[in-house]
């Protein structure tokens, strides 16, 4: 499978170091949004427009030890998104990619 990405602001990402990583919509939502590489920048302007700085958190999913599900966001939508169903194990990550913008303001992903 190919890597997948989680989109972060940097100090929630650096707040635990040690600790599995979670957000808010494991428990509001059972899951943890990522992306697959060509998802990522959309994302990013889609959900943090206003962000300072913004990282994708690259992820192997043969490493995560919570289930990976490649599923649709809705019911009607044909697009498919990785999404996390535990926390994200630190040992999971193969690299962290801040963003950066373009002439427009636009988040652009380097990957």
């Amino acid at each position: 499978m190919d890597p997948i990405y989680h989109l972060v602001e940097p100090p929630a990402w650096e707040a635990n170091p040690s600790a599995d990583y979670a957000v808010s919509s494991l428990e509001s939502e059972g899951f943890i949004h990522c992306a697959f590489g060509h998802q990522v920048a959309p994302a990013a302007n889609r959900f943090y427009p206003a962000a300072a700085a913004l990282l994708a958190v690259r992820l192997d999913p043969a490493r995560l030890t919570s289930p990976l599900r490649v599923e649709p966001p809705s019911p009607t939508s044909t697009r498919m998104f990785p999404h996390v169903y535990g926390p994200i194990q630190r040992c999971a990550v193969s690299a962290v990619h801040a963003l950066s913008r373009d002439e427009r303001g636009e988040w652009v992903f380097p990957g």
